[in-house]
């Protein structure tokens, strides 16, 4: 038996529709269940755009799969990587509800820090994949995770959760790297990405522990002077501290 919704009998109008080729304007035409089509314009591979490509953003043999990714659907990928990150962030903690609020916090505020100054954002890709996995690298005290120490022992679990989602090398490192830097006490140079999780973290944290009566005003002014590396930052902390 053949699905209905592959079965052409089933299909309705606009189901075949043609779209301008991304290379060279060439109108190509699409069946809805087809992948790919070869342009007649450039003879390139054409992705197509009405199709969810969403495992494309963490499966490593996307391309082999689809062949060329449109430069739209690239443009995409990073984007998708994160929301598939968040996912596997509240897999791992389970009922662990406390971490699972203490990341998306950390994510929510990376997201406005990074989003205030166009030319300033570092990669959100990376910033937001480190704070959603910050956790199960270097667990927060009460949490569930591995134990926690000096040295961050859910760094491991963090590079191969990313492997399995076919993440790039490059973006790895760059994720361990922002994850390492906020438990760093050194005065070592850090890179955007790190200074945004870092701003996005220390807000998190100063906001639960407004929460829990654990601190003043005057604690929480005085961080605001600082603790913050970035402008954007801080006024993202201003908002959520003394709004």
């Amino acid at each position: 038996m053949i699905c209905p919704g592959q079965d052409t009998r089933y299909w309705k109008p606009g189901d075949i529709f043609e779209a301008p080729c991304p290379h060279c304007g060439h109108s190509v035409e699409f069946f809805k269940d087809e992948s790919t089509r070869r342009c007649r314009g450039c003879h390139r591979l054409v992705t197509n755009p009405r199709m969810d490509f969403g495992c494309a953003a963490y499966c490593k043999y996307a391309e082999q799969c689809l062949g060329e990714l449109s430069p739209d659907l690239l443009s995409k990928r990073k984007d998708l990587l994160k929301d598939r990150v968040a996912v596997e962030m509240k897999k791992y903690f389970k009922q662990d509800f406390k971490s699972i609020s203490h990341a998306m916090k950390v994510a929510r505020y990376a997201e406005q820090i990074a989003g205030i100054d166009s030319h300033n954002t570092g990669d959100l890709a990376v910033i937001l994949s480190a704070a959603y996995l910050h956790g199960i690298a270097c667990p927060e005290p009460g949490s569930t995770g591995p134990a926690s120490g000096a040295v961050c022992e859910g760094i491991g679990s963090v590079s191969l959760l990313l492997e399995g989602m076919g993440a790039s090398r490059d973006l790895i490192e760059e994720v361990l790297d922002s994850i390492t830097a906020l438990r760093d006490g050194s005065q070592r140079k850090a890179s955007m990405n790190a200074k945004i999780l870092k701003d996005a973290h220390t807000t998190a944290h100063w906001q639960e522990k407004r929460e829990e009566g654990l601190t003043s005003d005057e604690d929480v002014l005085r961080a605001l002077e600082d603790v913050f590396e970035t402008e954007n930052g801080r006024a993202i902390a201003r908002q959520v501290l003394t709004g």
